[in-house]
């Protein structure tokens, strides 16, 4: 334990970054995931099968697929993104299908007489969705919510294969340079646990 103790400092920079990506992934995931929700509740064909699509596919596959081809892929076409830019981009379109599917039952619970109220009122559609509807469903959206935030913040471990210093890849480096395992990586478990537990 002597080794984790001189290395806290390091170890509390990658909790840093894990909480950092975490609140910056959430904060666009949310804005991604409604703009989905609303899509396929209330767009076009066209926008919904397209948002159907895009939910379907993050939701089926695994995050780390899809870090690695934003990361490693898109080189192919000449864009070449930072680490960090890298897991932003990629951790808030995963987590935007999952808020979508959040949002798009939030939204569906609340009455539909509030709509019609609001249409009675002389509100056009769209007002009606951002008065009255999605102020409600937001608050209905809140508690699996927080369970989403969870989960992304356990998630973002996944980065560390693209060299992001967040704890896991803070852990894996000094493994590396000590040779020591057990106490690294049950520390940051402990670390893990703490900033879950916290929210």
């Amino acid at each position: 334990m002597d080794l984790v103790l001189e290395n806290i400092p390091f170890l509390l920079k990658g909790a840093y970054y894990t909480l950092l990506i975490t609140v910056v992934s959430m904060f666009f995931g949310l804005i991604i995931g409604l703009l989905a929700a609303i899509a396929r509740i209330k767009g076009n064909r066209f926008v919904r099968n397209v948002a159907r699509a895009y939910v379907s596919i993050i939701r089926g596959t695994p995050p780390l697929v899809q870090i690695v081809i934003v990361y490693y892929g898109l080189v192919d076409y000449g864009i070449e993104l930072g680490p960090l830019t890298a897991a932003y981009i990629a951790l808030s379109i995963n987590i935007g299908a999952y808020v979508s599917e959040a949002f798009r039952g939030a939204i569906q619970s609340v009455p539909k007489g509030q709509t019609e109220a609001a249409l009675a009122t002389g509100m056009t559609e769209k007002q009606a969705m951002r008065r009255i509807i999605i102020p409600q469903a937001i608050r209905y959206a809140i508690p699996p919510l927080g369970n989403t935030f969870v989960g992304m913040l356990k998630e973002t471990s996944l980065v560390s294969v693209i060299a992001v210093t967040e704890l896991m890849r803070s852990a894996q480096l000094l493994v590396a340079q000590y040779y020591v395992y057990m106490p690294f990586y049950l520390s940051i478990g402990i670390m893990y646990w703490l900033m879950s537990n916290s929210y």
